[in-house]
């Protein structure tokens, strides 16, 4: 049997197909190369300055983030890579869904925008307003967000 000569150095190297791709869903018309930020109004919410940016490993989540972002501006989803660390989103996991089954995160590292998503299907209409409904119902309640 022939012995491999492949040197290690070169095989972590090379490009994979299974890296992990992010999603970061707005209305915000953004080019590829730009950062997505702190520190900007946040889209959600009561609009505060933004504490923390968020991105999702779902196409889902980030349709649900594109849907519910504030303004009148065209849906968009953009493919992103954190600059740097990452960590789960609260609002998201711990007793609602423990686990973290919608793969959202946060971080107050930017994201550099890589793509767009050009073609997806989005909600019905009826259940994203039943999910405005019910963020206004919890807001009316005083339960906002843990990430304000």
């Amino acid at each position: 049997m022939e012995k491999n000569n492949i040197q290690p150095e070169t095989t972590y190297n090379r490009p994979t197909p299974f890296a992990q791709t992010y999603f970061h869903g707005t209305k915000g018309d953004l080019k590829i190369g730009e950062l997505i930020e702190v520190g900007y109004n946040s889209n959600y919410g009561q609009r505060k300055s933004a504490r923390f940016i968020f991105l999702s490993a779902t196409l889902d989540a980030a349709i649900w983030g594109a849907e519910l972002a504030w303004g009148e501006g065209k849906q968009r989803i953009y493919l992103v890579e954190p600059t740097g660390p990452i960590e789960d989103d609260p609002d998201l996991t711990d007793k609602k869904f423990p686990g973290n089954p919608t793969k959202s995160y946060r971080s107050t590292h930017p994201f550099r925008i890589v793509g767009e998503v050009a073609s997806w299907q989005g909600h019905a209409e009826e259940q994203v307003n039943q999910m405005k409904e019910n963020l206004k119902k919890l807001s009316e309640q005083g339960i906002n967000s843990l990430n304000d």
